[in-house]
């Protein structure tokens, strides 16, 4: 995939179907990728891509709260990306890991009620997912250092 294209490939075949956290998360990828480009009201945005997707009330909520949370702390998430990666500047970063990366670590602050475990894991599935070839392994390694760093 390739920053122009926007994340939407339908999910891998799974054994068991998608919980609202993880359509949620999806849902809030899929806003702030077009957020991210295009400078749009994210509300309007998910707006239309809830609709697009039917999505139920609970995923909606789910991704509000989460799409609130990183864009009211971008900065601070932004910070925490440049710190965990010195050696790619978050402009170069692909968008779709940028935006896993700014979701995931929201999900990992202090006070979250996502266990760290569950956030890497399902960061670093969404970037397999939607991102590039090597995302997985990106975005597990810049998550661990920042747990790392939290834990110290």
């Amino acid at each position: 995939m390739n920053d122009l294209e926007a994340p939407t490939a339908p999910p891998r075949n799974r054994q068991r179907p998608l919980g609202p956290q993880r359509r949620g998360r999806v849902l809030a990828l899929q806003v702030l990728y077009e957020v991210d480009l295009t400078s749009h009201d994210w509300r309007e945005s998910l707006q239309a891509h809830a609709e697009a997707v039917h999505a139920s009330p609970q995923v909606i909520a789910f991704a509000e709260a989460c799409l609130s949370g990183v864009l009211d702390d971008d900065l601070e998430l932004d910070e925490s990306i440049a710190t965990h990666a010195p050696a790619w500047p978050l402009a170069q970063l692909a968008v779709v890991d940028r935006n896993v990366l700014r979701v995931a670590l929201y999900e990992l602050r202090a006070g979250s009620n996502v266990p760290p475990k569950v956030a890497i894991n399902e960061a670093v599935e969404l970037a397999k997912e939607f991102g590039g070839e090597t995302s997985g392994r990106f975005v597990n390694g810049v998550l661990g250092s920042a747990l790392e760093a939290r834990e110290a």
